[in-house]
């Protein structure tokens, strides 16, 4: 599912050129991806679209965030430092951290590993057509043993 997830990054720079599923799902399937995996990518994507149009009431700035006993199973120490990080150095805000978390918590993984974390941050601003710095880009995209230090 994230080969796709990625793809369709890659593929479709901007989130509007991105078709319907419909197309989406016979473009995906001529690229030679599983369809099992396309339905996973496709359904996840649509929770996605759910969130992004939540009218709940958004974290107030400067609101301190703590995690229930679940979120703190799925998303290691290193997962929710990274969110930490980007928060802190203005790349994400308190209602995309919240979209990031709510994202990681419906995928089936008992644990959420740093390195699909990066992919959810990346869809998550994709779709939300927020600007991505080239060097935030390039943290996303790292594989996880490549990186130099920790978060």
């Amino acid at each position: 599912m994230f080969d796709i997830l990625v793809y369709l990054f890659e593929t479709y720079h901007q989130p509007a050129a991105c078709p319907e599923p419909s197309v989406l799902a016979r473009k995906l399937t001529a690229a030679g991806f599983d369809q099992a995996d396309i339905s996973a990518a496709l359904g996840w994507l649509s929770g996605l679209e759910r969130l992004a149009q939540d009218d709940s009431r958004p974290p107030g700035p400067g609101s301190l965030r703590l995690y229930c006993s679940a979120e703190l199973t799925k998303l290691s120490v290193p997962c929710r430092g990274f969110l930490s990080f980007l928060e802190n150095a203005g790349a994400i805000d308190a209602v995309l951290r919240e979209m990031i978390i709510q994202s990681a918590m419906v995928l089936p993984e008992r644990v959420v590993s740093l390195g699909t974390l990066k992919i959810i941050v990346l869809m998550v601003m994709w779709r939300r057509d927020e600007a991505i710095d080239t060097l935030l880009l390039e943290e996303l995209l790292a594989e996880e043993d490549d990186l130099p230090y920790m978060h």
